[in-house]
């Protein structure tokens, strides 16, 4: 089953977002591991972790395996898709729906786009332009 951000999931906050990309790039992880890996040493304590993630699990933002004594959390939402979600948001409220204005503010703001970024969105171009798009 491919994990996916449906409308009826709930926007993850700024903290919940940060377990996520982290079990986005490792993929399955226990809270002890998400928890070294966002906080080390410092920050949040592991009970901070914990929490979050079962408040993430109760919002079907992950998903949770119990059948081993640490519990091994995945994401229940595609990385992509949750993209998408928050960028359709921000086109629609703060570029009245248009995506060239944001494209356009994007690469006009400083730093700018590096020259490999630069060549990729030419390639995207060039495609979107050769499939009639």
């Amino acid at each position: 089953m491919t994990p996916r951000l449906s409308s009826d999931k709930p926007w993850p906050t700024e903290a919940e977002l940060d377990i996520l990309r982290v079990l986005w790039e490792r993929g399955p992880c226990t809270v002890r591991e998400v928890h070294e890996s966002l906080y080390g040493d410092d920050g949040a304590g592991y009970t901070t972790a914990l929490k979050l993630m079962q408040i993430m699990h109760g919002k079907g933002l992950v998903e949770r395996d119990d059948s081993q004594r640490a519990h091994v959390y995945r994401a229940a939402i595609n990385k992509q898709r949750t993209q998408k979600r928050y960028l359709a948001d921000i086109v629609q409220r703060l570029f009245d729906g248009s995506p060239s204005e944001l494209v356009l503010h994007a690469l006009g703001s400083h730093p700018g786009a590096s020259r490999e970024e630069l060549r990729e969105i030419r390639a995207l171009l060039n495609k979107i332009e050769s499939e009639g798009g």
